[in-house]
């Protein structure tokens, strides 16, 4: 590492995306990253499970 960069922390992809909401004010994105968010965990938890051929029929 030269002189002439920054130390960066080496921060979790949540803590980074928390300090962007809070550095940038965009807290309009949260919402939409939360749901995003979840909706892959239950998407993943039903793979998984044998409740995916009930979500398949609706």
């Amino acid at each position: 590492m030269s002189d002439t960069e920054l130390p960066q922390a080496n921060r979790g992809l949540i803590a980074e995306f928390a300090h962007f909401l809070v550095h940038e004010k965009v807290w309009w994105m949260a919402p939409i990253v939360i749901v995003l968010a979840l909706m892959v965990g239950f998407i993943l938890f039903a793979e998984a499970s044998p409740v995916l051929p009930f979500i398949y029929t609706l």
